[in-house]
């Protein structure tokens, strides 16, 4: 013992000479497991650790009080026993950590999310392993999106699975990729704590939330579109219209005989009829920095979209061919013009992740691109912003250019901000200047759309979130006059 005392003695006199080497011994193993296998002690172990400290304080008041077997022992001796069983505990305990090939994680999640509404994810977790863990469960949410619950505790035995269930809300639209579960796992004693991460791709498409189409058809079957703004429209002729006179056949309706061409030929004679052909509606999608602007929480694409894809469906039930080119500095998607209501799904998949873009727009481009690719007469819809001067020329020359060719219909949104510093009441002398200058912006802006009406394009002039039922209305109008 004596000598026991003595070789504590001088260690403990190096250690003091060397304290880097007493904090390397104690914190390397900790930063090392930390920083490698992500490893961590957690408060247990803390709490454990601190028991030999407060017994170390005592030094300063007794230095030999501890008797063992009758044998009176050196306290700093009884300190360094006390380590070495915590530390050996600690040792055993973070061998009982679970090897990550005894753990499988499964997701189960549709791949279609509608944009602001809750999306059931299952997890599936199953442990392979003889010894039962505990552990907390957090699934990857990427940005803009939301978890409830965000985490899962739990307790998996032996030789079992588990299954967790939350609900994913998308607070945009677009692709996600759901890579990771993470894991906070505790060894057998809770003096370990690993975190980890398994691997677990999924690819999540959040789509414009089309609870306004079902309305739109719902107040379609009940008579009721007046609610959302949409007008009856008178049509001139009918959906069958005159062809020619031929003679009678045995095959022909009766209904079709016309009795004064008969009396006057004194043969029978039918009216031919032909039925309308399919119509053609091709939405340019701006998606440069005109569309960067945002209204109501929506960014002025998103109201674009919103209204694009309405009228898509109205025409499609209407028997038309519905297609769409998304551009900015070049063209991004092209969906050709097709009919049927597949052309809907066609539709959202090619515009739910197009995001307005800091860089100038390209009409040249996307008017090249439609002559060569959409060469029948088509309704040419333009969603666009009207700020300064270089934009609305390109606006105007190419709207213009396509008049004749095609119908064009600019639908030009307006900015909240402008329009309201003109009719806020006058507060201060700077408000003067502020609505002269306001006011000076909307008349140049109302003299483009007008000369481009002068040129022969149809125009709609709208706040962002009320641009739908214009939209709608003016096609029916174009159909109803049969303008295409």
């Amino acid at each position: 013992m004596k000598l026991m005392s003595e070789l504590t003695s001088s260690s403990l006199g190096w250690l003091a000479e060397h304290p880097e080497v007493l904090m390397l011994s104690i914190f390397g193993p900790l930063i090392l497991l930390a920083a490698v296998r992500k490893i961590f002690p957690t408060r247990w172990l803390a709490v454990t650790l601190a028991i030999p400290i407060l017994l170390s304080g005592l030094l300063f008041l007794e230095t030999d009080f501890v008797h063992v077997m009758g044998q009176r022992i050196d306290f700093v001796t009884a300190i360094l026993l006390a380590d070495f069983m915590i530390a050996a505990i600690a040792l055993v305990d973070i061998w009982s950590l679970p090897r990550r090939k005894l753990l499988v994680i499964e997701r189960s999640a549709q791949r279609v999310a509608s944009l602001q509404k809750d999306h059931p994810v299952t997890l599936t977790l199953t442990n392979q392993s003889r010894r039962p863990t505990s552990l907390t469960v957090r699934d990857d949410c990427p940005l803009d999106c939301t978890a409830h619950p965000k985490e899962h505790p739990l307790h998996l035995p032996a030789r079992s699975r588990a299954t967790l269930r939350y609900d994913l809300r998308a607070s945009r639209r677009g692709a996600f990729q759901l890579q990771y579960v993470y894991l906070r796992m505790l060894s057998r004693f809770g003096m370990w704590q690993h975190f980890r991460q398994h691997q677990v791709s999924t690819t999540l498409h959040v789509y414009p939330d089309m609870k306004q189409l079902a309305e739109y058809a719902i107040l379609a079957r009940t008579n009721r579109l007046s609610l959302v703004g949409v007008r009856r429209t008178r049509k001139i002729g009918q959906d069958n219209e005159f062809e020619r006179l031929r003679d009678y056949t045995r095959d022909d309706n009766f209904k079709h005989i016309d009795w004064r061409t008969t009396a006057r030929r004194r043969k029978l004679t039918v009216k031919d009829f032909q039925t309308n052909q399919s119509q053609r509606v091709v939405f340019l999608v701006d998606c440069g920095r005109m569309m960067t602007n945002e209204s109501s929480g929506l960014s002025l694409l998103d109201h674009s979209l919103n209204a694009m894809l309405m009228l898509s469906y109205v025409a499609l039930r209407q028997g038309d061919a519905v297609g769409m080119i998304c551009f900015s500095d070049r063209i991004h998607s092209f969906v050709p013009p097709r009919g049927g209501l597949n052309q809907m799904n066609r539709m959202i998949h090619a515009s739910f992740d197009r995001f307005p873009q800091l860089v100038e727009s390209r009409y040249d481009q996307a008017f090249l691109y439609l002559s060569s690719h959409c060469r029948k007469r088509s309704l040419v819809v333009l969603t666009t912003n009207i700020i300064d001067e270089v934009n609305a020329n390109q606006v105007r020359q190419y709207l213009s250019a396509a008049v004749g060719k095609h119908l064009p219909l600019g639908v030009f949104l307006r900015d909240h901000a402008l329009f309201g510093t003109v009719e806020r009441p006058l507060t201060s002398p700077h408000g003067i200047y502020d609505s002269a200058a306001a006011a000076e912006i909307i008349t140049w802006r109302h003299e483009v759309i007008a000369d481009l009406q002068h040129h022969g394009v149809l125009s709609i002039d709208a706040f962002p979130e009320d641009m739908t039922a214009p939209l709608v209305n003016r096609y029916l109008e174009i159909k109803a006059r049969h303008l295409l």
